[in-house]
């Protein structure tokens, strides 16, 4: 399918040629016919997007923070990685569309194959779109007509919220798209509406949208002063977009007393308090479709709100325009000025940029074509290195992690090849196999367990789908890295465990992401521990930094919570510098959920070795990001060892300095693991023991339960 793009790091609008989205749970599959460009929204994007990286900067100094913290705690390498690699990524454009339902994902009954929806899909010949952003299309509506229904729903949410109802004298700034929108859903309303803009070639079409008066913003009081009975708006709604607060000058200056002022448009906020004070304003500003926008509850998992609490949600609205167009009364075929074919498409952004003609509502046609989940890169090299019997290697997922780190860890490495890149909307595998040289880029996962060619997968992926995605590449004949957690419950580990019970003869290599283990740092301490036969103490601090409670990770049933998805590397690292099996678990929580931290995200473990030795581990998000993340001390027979954040090493015995290294960036064993997972390819040999990676799954599966149950738990894992 053809989608449009546009890059971040500089360059112009693009049109990619991506394999289909897979259709997830609660979503539904769409054979986009038109889609609507909104222009405001959509040129701003642009336009930030190629402006320099200082300009980047200025315009979101948080971004600078993070980048800033990153480099202070991972060092310069590590951070130019993760810079280049959000930069790479591109954008999905446009998000109101309409067309055909040609599958409908798990748990949703509402709509069936074949019917016509308008959604928030973007600019793609076939979009994924959660069943809450989907509304059913009258048989009266061409899809030319409902590609507009999203984008109105924006203007419809504007109204709900000013309150405007019949007989309102309701003033609109600025009568672009949007603008003129919202003119013609108030006149539908039985509203009194008088626009302005500071271009009055406008004007006609906003009388035609059913404005009964229009003028410049200098003529406005004239107006209202004959039409109103106060003299002054009941509302004013703000649909200019402008860096200026003079948008909200006007509306202070022409509303009545006690009126409402609704900020639709991205305008300055920069509010003339006298006058709002002396009239007793109210400022609202309208966010996007209505209640759901932004609620991962209601957008991604289909949660509805109950229509007796919650009468309009952003479907609902999308539904009611939709319903508007049907009576006639949002006559949007008087909007559209242009059409382009999507092979077009990015002729209709060049325009924009350049402003070559007068332009408004902007369409984006599309045809039919057969479902297509791969499709082939033609890139400089589909050799990552110049091994003359490389191994294949496919990646199933393209998060931040695989983009930002193992991606371009593996490409330094000689002894592989890159070949499909599997994600469940195409555009980031797309993107990283041109990167990187991969040969395709897919959305299901069978193309790459199909390819004769791969003989090695990486599942990088949500939690909740490692066992699936892990346990069929192993059992399609594909050695695996499976980044951790092994397993987010007790079911998914017996699921494991009954699979290598099954297997019969030589299984392919598979092993587990715990990077920490193969770290230089790590190895050199191992070594010196191996001369000793002795009990060992270790204790190992996470300075994890809080992350949103809206974050997948703290799903139990998507991420399992951080203590399962990334404590798990503390417990594998003290396991293999013990070099002992995990027998006993104790989990407490530090502080409570009342307190606003939560139960994993603060949590010390202390667990018991079977040849007597012990490892404590702090796991919190409660300490400053400045500090080092990762501290690791070990203890035994007169000797100390301490590794800091992978960047310094440091083995005292005797009152004397055994080993001392630092390395000017962190050296987390990315490199080395990979590595290992490539040489046990090669020689048969798992790189990290069967009995190791169950026993440390099963030690964070317990750590969780004991937390719970506030008791002490065995380990078992046989």
């Amino acid at each position: 399918m053809l989608q449009i793009i546009q890059p971040i790091n500089g360059q112009p609008t693009q049109l990619a040629d991506l394999p289909d989205p897979v259709c997830g749970p609660g979503q539904v599959l769409i054979e986009n016919r038109a889609s609507l460009i909104s222009a405001g929204t959509e040129r701003s994007t642009v336009e930030l997007a190629q402006q320099s990286l200082l300009s980047k900067a200025r315009q979101r100094p948080d971004h600078v923070r993070r980048v800033m913290e990153k480099f202070r705690q991972e060092g310069l390498a590590a951070t130019l990685e993760q810079v280049r690699s959000k930069l790479a990524q591109p954008i999905p454009m446009g998000y109101s569309s309409a067309g055909i339902v040609r599958e409908v994902g798990a748990g949703v009954r509402e709509f069936r194959v074949g019917e016509r929806v308008a959604s928030n899909g973007s600019h793609a010949g076939v979009v994924a779109v959660g069943k809450n952003l989907v509304a059913r299309i009258p048989d009266e509506v061409p899809f030319e007509h409902a590609a507009y229904a999203v984008v109105s729903s924006i203007a419809l949410q504007s109204i709900r919220l000013s309150g405007a109802s019949l007989g309102d004298v309701v003033v609109v700034v600025g009568l672009g798209l949007i603008g003129q929108i919202t003119v013609a859903l108030l006149k539908s309303a039985g509203c009194r509406v008088v626009g302005t803009d500071v271009d009055p070639n406008k004007f006609p079409l906003a009388i035609q949208m059913g404005a009964e008066w229009v003028g410049s913003a200098d003529s406005i009081e004239e107006t209202l002063a004959r039409v109103s009975p106060s003299g002054g708006a009941d509302v004013v709604i703000i649909a200019a977009s402008s860096a200026s607060s003079a948008p909200l000058v006007l509306a202070s200056r022409i509303a009545r007393d006690r009126a409402k002022v609704v900020a639709l448009g991205a305008v300055g906020l920069k509010v003339p308090r006298r006058e709002f004070y002396e009239k007793e304003l109210e400022l609202i500003v309208s966010r996007s479709y209505g209640p759901g926008r932004y609620d991962a509850s209601y957008e991604e998992e289909g949660n509805d709100y109950p229509i007796s609490y919650v009468r309009w949600t952003e479907q609902r609205n999308i539904q009611a325009v939709l319903d508007q167009m049907a009576a006639g009364r949002l006559p949007v075929e008087h909007l559209t000025t242009h059409r382009f074919s999507i092979d077009r498409g990015t002729d209709a952004y060049s325009m924009i940029e350049r402003a070559s003609e007068p332009y408004l509502g902007i369409i984006l046609t599309y045809s039919s074509g057969p479902p297509n989940k791969r499709v082939a890169i033609t890139s400089r090299s589909q050799s990552i290195g110049s091994n003359t019997k490389p191994v294949g290697i496919s990646f199933i997922g393209t998060g931040s992690f695989a983009s930002s780190t193992l991606l371009p860890t593996l490409s330094k490495i000689p002894s592989a090849r890159l070949r499909a890149l599997v994600s469940a909307r195409g555009l980031s595998a797309w993107n990283l196999a041109k990167r990187y040289g991969g040969a395709f880029a897919a959305t299901d996962l069978q193309e790459a367990l199909d390819d004769e060619q791969t003989q090695a997968v990486v599942v990088s992926t949500q939690h909740h789908l490692h066992v699936p995605h892990g346990l069929a590449a192993l059992r399609a004949g594909k050695h695996l890295f499976l980044e951790k957690p092994l397993a987010i419950n007790g079911d998914q580990l017996e699921e494991w465990i009954d699979a290598i019970r099954s297997w019969e003869g030589a299984a392919p290599i598979w092993m587990l992401g715990f990077n920490r283990r193969f770290s230089p740092a790590a190895h050199l301490v191992r070594k010196y521990l191996q001369t000793i036969d002795d009990v060992k103490a270790v204790t190992i601090r996470f300075n994890a930094g809080a992350i949103p409670a809206s974050h997948w990770v703290h799903d139990p049933e998507v991420g399992g919570g951080r203590l399962v998805g990334e404590a798990c590397h503390a417990v594998d690292l003290a396991t293999f510098l013990i070099g002992s099996r995990p027998t006993r678990v104790y989990a407490e929580a530090i502080g409570s959920a009342s307190a606003g931290l939560g139960l994993e995200d603060n949590a010390a473990l202390q667990i018991r070795f079977a040849d007597g030795s012990s490892a404590s581990i702090l796991y919190t998000s409660a300490g400053d990001r400045s500090l080092s993340k990762e501290r690791v001390e070990v203890y035994s027979a007169g000797l100390a060892a301490v590794i800091d954040d992978y960047r310094r090493v440091e083995i005292r015995r005797g009152g004397k300095v055994l080993a001392r290294r630092s390395w000017w960036s962190q050296q987390k064993g990315y490199a080395e693991e990979i590595r290992a997972f490539l040489a046990g390819i090669e020689t048969g040999r798992m790189p990290i023991s069967v009995d190791e990676m169950l026993g440390v799954t099963a030690t964070c599966l317990r750590a969780l339960q004991s937390l719970r149950m506030e008791t002490p738990l065995e380990v078992d894992w046989s």
